[in-house]
C-alpha cells in the first residue's frame, strides 16, 4: 500500500506526542487550568494637548480581560502643551522636566496605592517623551514596561534650526535619550507602536509641520527604538496607535504575556461616572480644574436626541473640578450640559457608556473659526481618539461626507456641521464607521454650542 503524507499524518495525530518526557496534551491542559500571572499596575500617559479620558476604552478592554479597576490610572498633565522652546515659560505650556515630575510623581502614587514594586508605562505621543525622560532619569527601578505609541522618538522634524523644540530630532533633549549604541534602558521592557505611513507626525515631506516640500528628516519608521520590539500597526492613525482596538491587543500582549480573551468592551449592569471638567484659559487645553462649573446629564432618545424625563444629574464642579457621580445604564445615550462663566455652554452628545469610568473629563468648545451669517447652530463631530481618515472611513455629518476633512493621511479629529437659523433645534445625525451619534441642534445666538463626540 503506497504511503501518503495524508495517512502519515494521520498516524502521527493518533500519538502521544512528547517534549522533555512530559505528553504535550498534558502540558497543553497545565497551561489551561494554570493561573495567569498577575499584571503589572498599568499607568496610561496622554499625549500633546490631552487629557486622561482619551484612554477610557483601552481601560474598559483592561477590565473586560480581568484587571482590576485599583491597578489601572490615567494621568492628567496640568499643562498638556508643549513649549515651543523648552527652556522658555509659556503660559499654561509645559517643559519636558515638568511633565518628568508630573509623570515621576503618577508613578509613586500608582505603586503606593496598590503595593507593587513596578508599574507599566502606557503613552501616547508626546506621552512617550515623559515616560523615556523619567526612565532614563532614575525612574528606571520603578518601571517594568514602557509602552510607547506613535511617539515621536526621533522627532517630528531633524533640524538644524527650532532646536529647543521639543520635539526637533536634533535638539538636545532627544539627542540625549537616542545617545548610544542603544536607545531603551536596560531592565525595563519597551515596545514601540507604529503606523505604516498614515502617522502625520512621522512624515518625509514637512507639509504637516507647515513647511510644505521641506524634507523633515524623519520618516514612518521615526516612533522606533533601537534595542526596543517595534512593531507596525498597519494604515492606523498617530492617535489610533495608542486608542485602536488593534493597539490594545499589542500592549496587553507584550505586558501581560499572553492574549487578550476579548477585545470588545464587556458590559456592565449597572453603570457610573465621573470626571473633571478643565480649563482653556486663552483657548488652551489645560487639565487645571474649573470649580463650580455646572454639569447637567440627560438620558436621550437615540433616533431623535431629545431628553428622556429629568436631569439624571444635576450639579457643579467641587474645588478640585470634579464633577459626579452620576448613575446610568450601558442602553442609554447621554446628553451632557457644561456651564461656565465666559465660555460657550456645551451640550456634549454621547455613545451609550459600557461600563464605569471616573475619567469622563469635559472642556468647554468654541467653533475654529467663526460661523457665517445666517448660521443657527454649530453641531462640531468630534474624534478625540483617533482621525477621520478618507477614503479608509465612513464619516457622515448631518447626511453629508465633509468637505473640511482632507483625505490622504489622517490629520482632522473634528468636522463641523452648520445648521441655518431657521432650523434650530432639530437632529443632527453623525455616522463615524459603526458608531452612530444623533444630537440637538442648540442655538447659537443663545451661546451654546454643541459636540457630537465619539468614544471609539
Amino acid at each position: 500500500m503506497q504511503t501518503t503524507r495524508r495517512s502519515l499524518l494521520k498516524a502521527f495525530g493518533a500519538l502521544p506526542v512528547v517534549l522533555g518526557g512530559t505528553p504535550l496534551a498534558a502540558l497543553a491542559q497545565s497551561e489551561a487550568t494554570a493561573v495567569p500571572a498577575e499584571v503589572p499596575p498599568i499607568l496610561f500617559v496622554h499625549g500633546n494637548g490631552d487629557h486622561a479620558a482619551l484612554w477610557i476604552a483601552q481601560i474598559w478592554r483592561m477590565e473586560s480581560n480581568g484587571v482590576a479597576r485599583g491597578r489601572l490610572a490615567a494621568l492628567n498633565f496640568t499643562d498638556p502643551l508643549a513649549r515651543s522652546d523648552d527652556g522658555v515659560a509659556q503660559d499654561h505650556r509645559s517643559a519636558t522636566n515638568d511633565q518628568r515630575r508630573e509623570l515621576a510623581a503618577a508613578i509613586a502614587d500608582l505603586k503606593r496605592r496598590t503595593g507593587a514594586a513596578k508599574v507599566a508605562l502606557v503613552a501616547s505621543s508626546r506621552g512617550g517623551n515623559a515616560v523615556r525622560n523619567v526612565i532614563k532619569n532614575g525612574g528606571a527601578a520603578d518601571v517594568s514596561h514602557a509602552v510607547l505609541c506613535g511617539t515621536p522618538n526621533h522627532g517630528v522634524y531633524a533640524w538644524d534650526s527650532d532646536l529647543r523644540n521639543e520635539f526637533n530630532g536634533k535638539g538636545p533633549f532627544l539627542s540625549d535619550l537616542n545617545a548610544g549604541d542603544s536607545e531603551v534602558i536596560p531592565g525595563v521592557a519597551f515596545l514601540t507602536l507604529r503606523s505604516d505611513g498614515m502617522d502625520k507626525y512621522a512624515q518625509a515631506d514637512g507639509r504637516f509641520v507647515g513647511k510644505p516640500g521641506t524634507p523633515t528628516g524623519v520618516t514612518a519608521v521615526g516612533p522606533e527604538l533601537k534595542g526596543a520590539t517595534n512593531l507596525v500597526l498597519g494604515a492606523l492613525d498617530h492617535r489610533e496607535t495608542a486608542f485602536h482596538p488593534r493597539a490594545f491587543r499589542e500592549i496587553y500582549k507584550f505586558i501581560a504575556g499572553r492574549e487578550p480573551e476579548r477585545i470588545a468592551v464587556a458590559p456592565e449592569a449597572a453603570v457610573q461616572l465621573s470626571g473633571l471638567v478643565t480649563a482653556t484659559p486663552g483657548g488652551v487645553p489645560t487639565n487645571r480644574p474649573v470649580a463650580d462649573a455646572r454639569v447637567e446629564v440627560y438620558r436621550v432618545d437615540p433616533d431623535s436626541g431629545k431628553r428622556i424625563g429629568a436631569a439624571l444629574f444635576d450639579g457643579r464642579s467641587g474645588p478640585d473640578g470634579r464633577w459626579g457621580p452620576v448613575d446610568t445604564q450601558p442602553p442609554w445615550p447621554l446628553e451632557f450640559v457644561l456651564t461656565q462663566p465666559s465660555e460657550m455652554t456645551t451640550h456634549i452628545y454621547r455613545s451609550p457608556f459600557p461600563r464605569s469610568s471616573d475619567v469622563v473629563h469635559l472642556r468647554a468648545t468654541k467653533p475654529a473659526a467663526k460661523p457665517q451669517d445666517g448660521a443657527g447652530a454649530v453641531v462640531m463631530l468630534s474624534r478625540p481618539r483617533g482621525y477621520f481618515g478618507l477614503p479608509r472611513d465612513i464619516v457622515i455629518l448631518d447626511g453629508k461626507q465633509p468637505t473640511d476633512v482632507k483625505p490622504g493621511v489622517p490629520t482632522d479629529s473634528v468636522t463641523t456641521a452648520i445648521v441655518p437659523s431657521g432650523e434650530v433645534g432639530r437632529a443632527v445625525i453623525g455616522l463615524f464607521n459603526e458608531e452612530r451619534i444623533v444630537a440637538r441642534a442648540w442655538p447659537l445666538a443663545e451661546n451654546r454650542i454643541t459636540v457630537a463626540e465619539l468614544t471609539y
